[in-house]
Parts: structure tokens; C-alpha cells; sequence
């Protein structure tokens, strides 16, 4: 498949070989989250956004696996270095109690490890004197082991400070955090003394008069942790005031409280920065991040971590060898092919265009975002569903956030004509939605 010429084919979707996989897959998996019945053929064709699924179709995937796959398919940005390592046996250690190297002494070696990914990990968050990372295997351990360090450090932890329309992940602790969806939440036991505001500058000041040393009823010195998304994911890509988060920071340095940033989606270079919060005026104490990575992390000053390790946890963190390369090579190309800049200026002009594409429809009623994570919302949650739909049934792979959003995550190397293949899609899927009759 030739990046440069391929465009995305349908016949139609799912197929019936895409259609026996996901029964096949069913059968025994328990019940979770699948958007539709795409299913990708990991042994045919697929570069940058494209790639083919079971029946042959070829698809444009403007998702990135919800920015888990930042340079898309088979990116020889990554692979030809990856190619390098000969694979073995096993991929995955106990990392907490094993080290691993790559040949040679850590300056010489030609690939990196989990200790680089640490280290590279260390240099790109040095700006806010950040020196000390703990791995692990995904988002929401990042995420666990950020309030676990954070509720360590504090001497009389009681309380952690979410905001509304968050997403954190979907294990026990995290849950406490999400105020995006109920569904989340339902049914399970939440950790005490989570208190959740706006995500805006009105919930900044409710928040200052819920600290307030006579007229509030938190006391700041039991606020372990303040946890935010710089730019929300699940919540629906809202992007902040800079006016909100700075008075998010002058709150929290007022009283001496720290600020998690999670940069699971948002982070490594998806916004045309390194973090999304790199774009204003705040200071956090502990970054996660993870999709990108391929693994979890948990990036934070040393004072802030704890003495005693065993009490963070994961299972393999820094011990996948293949997940912690590949996430140090995915570091390195974002540097070396300028993809910040590149995901800044397509990101401009990929929203420009979206603008000028749903101008005159009365069916989008927003286009916002900052780099490549980009997002149109509709005016029902019905029309958002209907144009995701159809943008498949077209060969365009989306994903809806919010209540009534779509987000659109091309890869960080994505070119003019690759952007202009989604919106001459989407222009057609607007016509098709907007008045079925007609396009018929």
C-alpha cells in the first residue's frame, strides 16, 4: 500500500469475515465497549491512517485507537528502527523486580528500553523539574499511582478535587474521579472525600469558597490532590480558558495543593506541544500518560514520590521491553520529523477547513480543538451517531465523546491530502445526513 496514492474503499460494512470474527470474539469476551464492527486484518496492508479490515476494505482512521497509535499503521518512523531488535522470549518481565538492557552499556546501545523511555520521559517534562517516573501497563495505573504518591506525600489526605465531564479510567480507584457518564460510575464503591466542580472558571471560584478558611468546609491542608484533563477526552474535547486553568494554578500554589495532569489522550505531541498543558499558565506536580507510550506513566518530582516503592503498583510496567521501546522510538521520531510542528500547523488548518466545510449546514454547531485533537459537535446526539455511522459506511473510522461529539484524531505525520480525503468524506456524509431523501 502506497501512503502517498491509497484512499479509503468500501463494499460493504461489517463484512461477512469481519461478521464471523466478532462473533467469534464474543463468544467468550466479556462485555465492553466496541463502537462498531470494524475489525482490523493485522496480516494485510496498512500505513499512516490507512489500513484494511477482514473483508478487504480499506478505511481511513482518523481515531489513532483513541491516540493509543499516535503515528498510525506501520509507521517507518518507528518500524525501521524497531526492526533493529531481534524479538524474544519474553517480551515482558516482572519490572519492578528485574532490570533490562539492550546490549551494551545504556550511552552505546542502539535501542532503547524502559530505563531511556524513563529518562527521555524525564528530559520533555525537565521544564517543570520533574525527575522521577514510575511505568506501568496502562492509563488508569498512571492514573492510580498518581494518587497514591499524592495521598503519600500529604500529611492528612481526606479529600481529592475532580471536575465535571472528567474521564481518568476505569479501574476501582479512578472510577472515584469520572464525572463524564454515570455508567462509569453505577454500581460501584467510591473512594471518600472526592469533591467535583465545573470545568470552568465559575467552578474555580466554587471551589476557592469550598476552601476558604472560615466561610468553607474543606480544609486545603486535607486536599491531597487536584486531578485535571488539560483538555478534556471523554467529557467532549472541550478545550479551557487559559484564564481558568491559571486560576486553577494560582488556587492550588495558594494552598499548597497539588495538581495531577492527566495527558493520557492529550499528551505527547497530540496538541502540537509535548503536553496540552505546555499551551498555558499552569504548573502541575505529577503528569500521566499512557496510549501513546505504550505503556503507563506516572512522571513527578522526587520529593513527591514515595521512599518506599512497594507502594506503587504494576505488574510488568517497566518490565515490557517491546511496549518501552517502541514508546521511546515513538518519543524520538516526534522529535526528529518535527511532528509538533507539523501536528500544530495540519491542526490549524485541518479545523479551518472543517469550519469552512460545516458552514452552511445547521446540523454542527461547534468545530474546537488545539493540534490534532480535533472535534465537531452536532446538534443532537442522533446526528452525531447518524454522521459516525455513515462516515463508516464511506470508509471513515470516528469516534464520538461528549454527549453529542465527534473527535477526529489523524496521526501526528498526517499529510494535506489525507486531511482533505476526511473532509471531502465528511462533506458528503453532511448531505447525506442532513437530507437522506435527496442524496438518495
Amino acid at each position: 500500500m502506497d501512503r502517498n496514492t491509497a484512499e479509503p474503499r468500501v463494499d460493504s460494512l461489517p463484512g461477512p469475515q469481519s461478521s464471523e470474527w466478532v462473533e467469534y470474539h464474543h463468544e467468550t469476551a466479556a462485555p465492553s465497549t466496541y463502537v462498531y464492527d470494524f475489525v482490523w486484518d493485522i496480516t494485510e496492508d496498512a500505513i499512516g491512517p490507512f489500513c484494511t479490515d477482514a473483508d478487504g476494505n480499506v478505511l481511513l482512521d482518523f481515531t489513532c485507537h483513541v491516540a493509543a497509535s499516535p503515528l498510525g499503521y506501520n509507521n517507518p518512523k518507528v518500524l525501521d528502527r524497531a526492526d533493529e531488535f531481534d524479538m524474544v522470549d519474553p517480551l515482558k518481565i516482572a519490572g519492578q523486580d528485574f532490570y533490562v538492557s539492550t546490549g551494551g552499556s545504556p550511552d552505546e546501545t542502539s535501542l532503547p528500553g524502559p530505563a531511556h523511555l524513563m529518562d527521555r520521559l524525564t528530559d520533555i517534562t525537565s521544564h517543570y523539574d520533574f525527575d522521577t517516573v514510575f511505568l506501568s501497563n496502562s492509563g488508569a495505573e498512571a492514573v492510580e499511582n498518581a494518587m497514591k504518591i499524592c495521598y503519600d506525600n500529604c500529611e492528612t489526605p481526606k479529600y481529592g478535587i475532580t471536575f465535571d465531564g472528567a474521564f481518568h479510567g476505569r479501574t476501582l480507584g479512578a472510577l472515584s474521579l469520572n464525572r463524564s457518564k454515570s455508567v462509569y460510575r453505577r454500581k460501584f464503591p467510591e473512594l471518600s472525600g472526592i469533591h467535583d466542580v465545573e470545568y470552568s472558571e465559575a467552578g474555580v471560584e466554587r471551589l476557592r469558597s469550598k476552601l476558604d478558611a472560615d466561610t468553607g468546609h474543606i480544609p486545603p491542608e486535607e486536599v491531597a490532590f487536584l486531578i485535571l484533563e488539560p483538555i478534556q477526552g471523554e467529557g467532549g474535547y472541550r478545550v479551557p480558558s487559559p484564564e481558568f486553568l491559571s486560576a486553577v494554578d494560582d488556587l492550588c500554589r495558594e494552598h499548597d495543593i497539588p495538581i495531577i495532569a492527566d495527558e493520557i489522550q492529550s499528551g505527547a505531541g497530540r496538541t502540537g506541544e509535548m503536553w496540552a498543558v505546555d499551551h498555558y499558565d499552569i504548573e502541575p506536580d505529577v503528569i500521566t500518560s499512557a496510549k501513546a507510550l505504550r505503556v503507563g506513566a506516572t512522571i513527578s518530582r522526587s520529593d513527591i514520590f514515595p521512599s518506599e516503592t512497594s507502594r506503587l503498583s504494576s505488574t510488568w510496567g517497566a518490565g515490557d521491553i517491546l511496549g518501552s521501546m517502541r514508546g521511546a522510538l515513538t518519543l524520538a521520531a516526534i522529535e526528529d520529523h518535527d511532528l509538533l510542528d507539523n501536528a500544530a500547523e495540519k491542526g490549524t488548518y485541518f479545523m479551518d477547513r472543517l469550519r469552512e466545510v460545516s458552514a452552511d449546514r445547521q446540523l454542527v454547531e461547534d468545530v474546537r480543538g488545539l493540534g490534532l485533537m480535533t472535534a465537531l459537535e452536532f446538534d443532537t446526539a442522533d446526528r452525531r451517531d447518524a454522521v459516525m455511522e455513515t462516515a463508516l459506511q464511506h470508509g471513515l473510522l470516528t469516534l464520538g465523546c461528549g454527549q453529542k461529539s465527534l473527535r477526529l484524531l489523524p496521526p501526528l505525520d498526517v499529510t494535506e491530502r489525507e486531511l482533505e480525503l476526511c473532509l471531502d468524506i465528511l462533506d458528503s456524509v453532511f448531505t447525506e445526513v442532513a437530507d437522506p431523501v435527496a442524496s438518495a
